[in-house]
């Protein structure tokens, strides 16, 4: 915890142990349980009622929020409901006693989805998910005006840090820009009817699963980034080479991606309707793959700077290993 200043403070302080019943002074010890590109989380058991829990410390926002632990917080009570995800038991996003906004939650058990073997339970998590449906997320929720065009515009901005920077290679600019450029065109030629809006994660990397196995619980965490939107951009993002890729060297064929469409589909077992969904997967699938490109090219520029505050070195392995010619040239088929 040295390495956020004041965070030792924080947790003893009077009003985050009274709202959480804590004892007054400290019994519980925090240890590290994983960090991100934008938040650190870390492991206590409550010495009182002995749950396990995690805290998590938000250090930045893809959003460019100034909210954002509190926007993260509330989709999270809203999707309670499912069985699906952690339950929230404090949050602060005051940064009054401190410069990053807290969030305590529950600590879920499970293991990092296996895509091979274990795609069927998270399809059907998802499709629990999907299911909650509050008059209030459409209200709460940021809710992109043309889905595929949002995901472009998000790509231009975070492209355009690597295009600026001094440190970017020159002939994988123009590889990228002219991606970029067949996205557009492809995004143009696309047209989208959802008959069914709710609130979508947006970034469902293998490692934001718990699996505990068929017949058991299993869980979606780390939501930084939810929105109001089509269920079929959460199903594209799943399946994208750019997504699958990043924790693991998995590459999903078109018939295992049909086949985790349909058990979706089986999972949602008509709570909404699905109509066109595939359709509208597939379209999402290419525009995902140019939001994981320009993400990562933006994402190495950042790990030049020597004062980073969150470093990763298999973060910084795997961004090399996506801006590489040939990875590049294997997304290009995926818009052709």
């Amino acid at each position: 915890m040295d390495s956020i200043k004041g965070l030792k403070e924080y947790v003893q302080s009077k009003e985050y142990r009274k709202a959480l019943g804590l004892p007054k002074e400290q019994q519980e010890s925090y240890e590290l349980l994983a960090q991100g590109e934008y938040n650190r989380n870390y492991y206590f058991v409550h010495p009182v009622t002995e749950k396990e829990l995690l805290l998590r410390v938000n250090c930045g926002s893809q959003m460019h929020l100034e909210h954002q632990i509190e926007y993260e917080a509330h989709a999270l009570e809203m999707l309670s409901s499912s069985g699906r995800t952690p339950k929230v038991l404090y949050v602060d996003g005051s940064k009054r006693r401190l410069a990053h906004g807290i969030l305590v939650m529950e600590y879920l058990p499970g293991h990092v989805l296996d895509y091979r073997t274990e795609s069927d339970l998270a399809a059907e998590c998802l499709a629990d998910i999907h299911s909650v449906r509050l008059k209030e997320m459409e209200q709460y929720l940021i809710k992109p005006e043309g889905a595929l065009e949002a995901i472009l515009t998000e790509c231009e901005e975070m492209f355009r840090v690597y295009e600026e920077s001094e440190f970017g290679d020159e002939n994988k600019k123009k590889k990228i820009r002219n991606l970029l450029k067949q996205g557009w065109e492809k995004a143009k030629k696309t047209k989208l009817v959802c008959p069914y809006y709710c609130c979508i994660n947006t970034e469902l990397n293998s490692t934001n699963f718990l699996i505990n196995g068929k017949g058991k619980k299993n869980y979606l965490i780390d939501w930084e980034k939810p929105l109001y939107g089509d269920p079929a951009q959460d199903l594209g993002h799943f399946l994208a080479p750019t997504t699958t890729f990043w924790k693991t060297d998995v590459i999903l064929t078109r018939q295992e991606m049909d086949e985790f469409v349909e058990t979706y589909i089986a999972g949602v077992n008509g709570r909404f309707s699905t109509e066109g969904l595939k359709e509208r997967v597939y379209a999402f699938v290419p525009i995902t793959c140019l939001r994981g490109i320009t993400w990562c090219a933006m994402a190495w520029v950042q790990y030049q700077a020597p004062d980073k505050l969150i470093f990763n070195e298999s973060t910084l392995h795997k961004l090399e290993q996506y801006l590489e010619e040939s990875f590049l040239d294997r997304i290009e088929t995926y818009l052709e």
